[in-house]
C-alpha cells in the first residue's frame, strides 16, 4: 500500500455512529434473543436496510465469496437466507454446506457475524418465502429452482464500535455435548482494540 493512499484512508471518518447503551448484566441466554433486540433496535433508530447481511461462501478452489442479501427469518433453527437453486451460492453450499453472515449497522457502530454450517429449509418453507414475494419477483424464478436455507451458527459476534477502539465483543459459542449448559450456549464478553 502506498503512504499517500495510506494517509488518504486514515483521514476519512470512521466509527461515527453512537452505539446504544447495553446493559451486560441482562444478557439473553440465547444469541437469536440478542439478534432480535439489536435488530429491533435498529428498526426504531430508522437504520437503513437493517436487515441486509452480506453472505460468504467458499468456492471449489476453498476461495471466499461473498454478497449482499436479505436476512428471510431468525430463530433457534437459525439464520434464514434465500436464492435460487441454479446461483453460485447454491453449488457452493452444495459443495460445502457452511457459510459466514455479517450484519453492520454504521448509524449504531454495530455488527454481529455469524459463522456455521448450514442446511437447506423444507418445501413448505421455501414455497411460503416464494409466494411472500412479489408477483415480478416470482415470475424471475423459474419452476422449482427457489431455495431457503439456514445458517446453524456455532459461534454468534456482537460487536459494538467505540470511537476509542477499545470495542465491545458479545461472543456466543455453541456449548460442547460434555458442557453443563441449560441454553446450549456459552457467552463471553471482552473489549479489545480492532
Amino acid at each position: 500500500m502506498s503512504t499517500e493512499s495510506a494517509a488518504r484512508l486514515r483521514r476519512i471518518p470512521t466509527l461515527t455512529g453512537t452505539a446504544p447503551d447495553i446493559d451486560l448484566d441482562a444478557l439473553p441466554d440465547r444469541p437469536e434473543d440478542l439478534a432480535h433486540a439489536w435488530i429491533e433496535e435498529a428498526v426504531a433508530a430508522e437504520v437503513i436496510e437493517p436487515i441486509a447481511v452480506t453472505l460468504a461462501t467458499v468456492d471449489a478452489d476453498g476461495v471466499p465469496d461473498a454478497r449482499t442479501l436479505l436476512l428471510k427469518d431468525l430463530d433457534e433453527r437459525g439464520w434464514a437466507f434465500s436464492g435460487t437453486g441454479s446461483s453460485r451460492k447454491a453449488d457452493q453450499l452444495a459443495d460445502r454446506p457452511a457459510a459466514a453472515m455479517n450484519l453492520y449497522w454504521t448509524p449504531q457502530a454495530r455488527a454481529i457475524r455469524v459463522r456455521g454450517p448450514v442446511e437447506e429449509a423444507t418445501r413448505e418453507e421455501t414455497e411460503a418465502d416464494l409466494a411472500g414475494r412479489s408477483p415480478a419477483a416470482r415470475a424471475l424464478v423459474a419452476p422449482g429452482d427457489w431455495r431457503v436455507w439456514r445458517l446453524r451458527p456455532d459461534r454468534v459476534e456482537f460487536w459494538q464500535g467505540s470511537p476509542d477502539r477499545n470495542h465491545l465483543r458479545i461472543v456466543y459459542t455453541r456449548a460442547a455435548a460434555d458442557q453443563d449448559s441449560p441454553t446450549g450456549w456459552s457467552v463471553e464478553v471482552s473489549r479489545a482494540a480492532g
